[in-house]
């Protein structure tokens, strides 16, 4: 199945440069191109993508407020954000994070890896940069602008549950947690999705946060 991908950069030879980079993938397609926040909901909220790779600077409308808006539209099919930023480490990952962005990744990032960040964007699971590690989540969590979360509202888990919880706040794809956990990756799959939905969470990004929030997961 092709991923279809809309680019939001208000630069033109950037926008043009993912979008080769992007159509080069035989299993990915770039559907729209907006320069500005304002245009990238509104091409979302037509087109609705996979997924969106948002910059974060940008003139009208900002990454970070079209990402709060096109996540928080309940219309369609689930759009994920990919933000793009030559800043690391700094407020834009906190606020990429609080406005529902599902990844984040560096522009000087390999093609590859961006390709292969795409498509684990699609899959619905959490992607940051290499850089941006547990640490940065845990800081994250931490703030006091963070929504307040206690241990008590992860009862409704299973033990196993909280057991792929922990894995995936500490940072294992499926794959690892099945290896780790015993069990098949399509039973991982099965508890992800029921973790996601008893917790009301909209992807493994907001399940790491909250993972450190209710203090599940501690930094070492």
């Amino acid at each position: 199945m092709t991923i279809h991908v809309v680019i939001v950069d208000d630069q033109a030879l950037v926008r043009a440069g993912f979008e080769v980079l992007v159509n080069s993938a035989a299993d990915l397609e770039v559907v729209g191109l907006a320069s500005n926040g304002e245009e990238a909901v509104r091409i979302v909220t037509t087109l609705r993508p996979d997924v969106v790779l948002m910059d974060v600077r940008m003139p009208v409308m900002d990454g970070l407020e079209a990402t709060r808006l096109i996540t928080d539209s309940p219309s369609g099919r689930v759009t994920r954000v990919l933000m793009l930023t030559t800043f690391d480490l700094d407020e834009y990952v906190y606020e990429a994070l609080r406005s529902g962005a599902s990844g984040f990744l560096l522009k000087d990032t390999p093609p590859e890896e961006l390709l292969n960040a795409i498509r684990v964007i699609a899959a619905g699971e959490a992607l940051l940069a290499p850089s941006v590690t547990k640490r940065l989540i845990a800081e994250f969590a931490s703030r006091p602008s963070a929504t307040p979360a206690t241990i008590k509202e992860l009862d409704v888990l299973t033990e196993r549950e909280r057991e792929v919880m922990v894995s995936i706040a500490q940072g294992h794809s499926n794959a690892e947690i099945a290896e780790l956990l015993h069990m098949s990756v399509a039973t991982v799959k099965t508890h992800v999705s029921r973790v996601l939905s008893k917790l009301d969470a909209r992807d493994r990004t907001q399940l790491v946060v909250m993972a450190y929030q209710t203090g599940l997961v501690q930094l070492n």
